[in-house]
């Protein structure tokens, strides 16, 4: 009896020490997981400062950085995912039935996630081109625009004007507008009234378009002068004038605000009108060229008359 005990005792006693044993390597393996992950991860984002602090062009500092939050994204995957087969394999799983099932279970997850699959191809694809990368202001087919905060292999997220977040798949993106790439320009549609000289509007244009590349707030900015392109349109009310000004990307909006509020201005100074709409009555004309009279009824004065004889009787 006593002899029985002891060896369950013992028994007992190694198996604790074989899973205190098992324990400790597992806690190993994930230390040394969490170590390797958070030191490529911080050598890739020094490696990414040290080639930002060299170069001069902030297009290729954005792609640099962009590029960085992808290759840490995949390094902390890789990594946990080695370890955890490793400890898998520590606690007595075997691996060889996972993977031989990985490829029938990966073959109907594909099916059943085909969009998860095309959203990361696709984002690798806009990646690696160059497409999109952190800080650029895009327009993703119409309904999501904004900065984009972070573009990984999954989707990208922006943030409008008005604050809102936008999450996009990347598989939903069809097509990619980048406003703030190599250079923008600053478009206006300038009306004027008629009667106006088109050619002393212009004279006027340009005037403005010069003083504000002067001003030493707007003339890092700018990156060329005044550009009319003419007479664009004879609208209802107004013929309409159309200008740009090439601008480094991402100041076309401040340039366009500033040079429409000091336009406004210089054209209330030389008596310039800026018209409204307006409606102009024709009679028309007779066979001879005779406009009849046009017969007019005031309904308020009518009205009046009316109520005042109602009064009388």
């Amino acid at each position: 009896m006593n002899e029985t005990t002891m060896e369950h005792v013992a028994r007992l006693w190694v198996g604790m020490g074989n899973a205190a044993m098992i324990s400790l390597r597992v806690t190993m393996i994930l230390i040394a997981a969490w170590v390797i992950s958070t030191v490529v991860q911080r050598a890739i984002r020094a490696f990414r400062e040290r080639i930002a602090n060299r170069l001069d062009d902030p297009e290729a500092v954005k792609r640099a950085e962009t590029l960085a939050r992808m290759f840490r994204y995949i390094v902390k995957t890789i990594v946990w995912v080695l370890a955890t087969m490793i400890v898998l394999g520590e606690l007595g799983v075997s691996l060889a039935p996972i993977l031989g099932a990985a490829g029938v279970v990966g073959l109907a997850v594909g099916f059943g996630a085909q969009s998860l699959v095309r959203d990361y191809f696709t984002g690798l694809t806009i990646l690696l081109e160059n497409q999109i990368r952190v800080g650029d202001i895009v327009n993703l087919g119409g309904a999501h625009a904004g900065v984009v905060e972070q573009a990984t292999l999954r989707f990208v997220q922006l943030r409008d004007y008005e604050g809102r977040v936008h999450y996009v798949p990347n598989g939903q993106i069809t097509s990619i507008i980048n406003l703030t790439r190599g250079f923008a320009n600053a478009v206006m549609d300038v009306g004027v009234a008629y009667r106006e000289n088109t050619d002393e509007v212009m004279a006027v244009m340009r005037e403005v378009a010069r003083e504000l590349r002067a001003d030493d707030a707007f003339a890092p900015r700018i990156l060329d002068d005044l550009e009319i392109a003419g007479v664009d349109q004879w609208a209802d009310s107004s013929v309409v004038i159309r200008c740009r000004i090439r601008c480094n990307p991402g100041d076309q909006w401040t340039v366009r605000r500033e040079y429409l509020r000091r336009l406004k201005h210089a054209f209330d100074r030389t008596g310039i009108e800026i018209p409204f709409p307006h409606v102009t009555v024709y009679a028309g004309q007779d066979k001879r060229g005779g406009a009849p009279a046009l017969p007019l009824q005031l309904q308020r004065g009518a009205r009046a008359a009316e109520a005042t004889a109602g009064v009388q009787t």
